[in-house]
């Protein structure tokens, strides 16, 4: 596995998004069936795990915790805090931001870690109090590297000038292209800040996978209640995995390799982080890798995507809210 630099740190070209295991897109998979997972993906060259306090709640980071301790000098961890779990809403206090941390620090087995993102951004707290208390939690040693997940160019900005961002987390993929119209992915070129695609795969959609008749329970699957996982717009995407599935046939390759393998052409400095509970999807996602376009390739399949209509928002309303707008 190659690697790639988020800012000054240096993760494997791709990562793994750890939630679907424990929580989201579905019911939680057998524990010791995540762990092997988990560790099959670092025999693999993974070194990028990334979970969350709030996947679970709590079990994500646990399952984590104990997957990766026997190999935690040699894994990049990535958790997030923001949320405030037990009366809802978002919380980005100082105060429990260095509540949550420690919390987080126990589940995971760890002294430190490695990359902690604001989860989203809270519009009560100031950026610069967000990260300046980060910045106290890295000479602390506790936390390594700060990002941001689904901040606004200026939101990046005014946080990166109080302690440098190294990466910014947004959804990112074929279906949506928003970082590249709303200005975070050129704002984080400007900074030398990395950037972490989450959602590389449509959410599973651009597996092709799913169909009009695909089920989601709404007590256990988030997409349920995503307008995208609508019967109608399921069907109507259907014109993006007839595209993958044409290029995929040319590189001898899956729709979910090509899906991933654009994402790693667009620029150096993006580490997208697919996720699953299953080896045999895991080795498939990995092989993207070894995907490669030539310019004029990525021009006409740039083209193609261009002509195709995205049916569907990528969350539901309230999730929406507080995804913060471009500036």
């Amino acid at each position: 596995m190659s690697t790639r630099k988020l800012g000054n740190l240096t993760v494997s070209a791709l990562g793994a998004g750890c939630m679907s295991i424990s929580a989201n897109y579905g019911p939680a998979a057998d524990r010791n069936q995540g762990i092997r997972t988990l560790r099959e993906a670092h025999d693999k060259g993974v070194t990028f795990f990334d979970t969350a306090e709030v996947y679970g709640p709590y079990t994500n980071e646990e399952l984590v915790g104990e997957a990766l301790a026997p190999i935690r000098d040699q894994v990049i961890i990535a958790s997030k805090f923001g949320f405030d779990i037990k009366n809802g809403g978002l919380n980005s206090q100082p105060q429990h931001i260095r509540q949550v941390v420690e919390e987080s620090l126990r589940r995971l087995k760890t002294d430190r870690i490695d990359l902690y993102y604001q989860h989203r951004v809270d519009p009560n707290v100031p950026i610069e109090d967000v990260a300046g208390t980060i910045k106290d939690l890295i000479s602390e040693g506790k936390i390594l590297h700060f990002g941001l997940s689904e901040a606004s160019p200026e939101t990046i900005r005014r946080a990166h000038a109080v302690q440098a961002v190294t990466a910014v987390q947004t959804e990112y993929s074929v279906m949506n292209r928003d970082p590249e119209h709303n200005g975070v992915l050129q704002t984080c070129e400007a900074l030398g800040i990395g950037f972490v695609p989450w959602g590389p795969v449509g959410m599973g959609y651009l597996t092709g996978t799913l169909n009009a008749q695909s089920h989601f329970d709404a007590s256990k699957d988030l997409r349920a209640g995503f307008d995208r996982f609508s019967p109608e717009n399921l069907a109507a995407n259907q014109p993006f995995l007839h595209l993958l599935r044409k290029i995929a046939a040319e590189k001898n390759a899956t729709s979910a390799q090509i899906a991933l393998a654009w994402l790693l052409a667009q620029k150096p400095w993006i580490v997208p982080i697919p996720g699953t509970r299953n080896i045999n999807h895991l080795h498939e996602n990995l092989s993207a890798v070894n995907i490669q376009f030539t310019p004029a390739e990525l021009s006409e399949m740039n083209k193609a995507l261009s002509d195709l209509k995205v049916y569907g928002g990528r969350m539901n309303k309230q999730q929406m809210q507080i995804v913060q707008p471009s500036s």
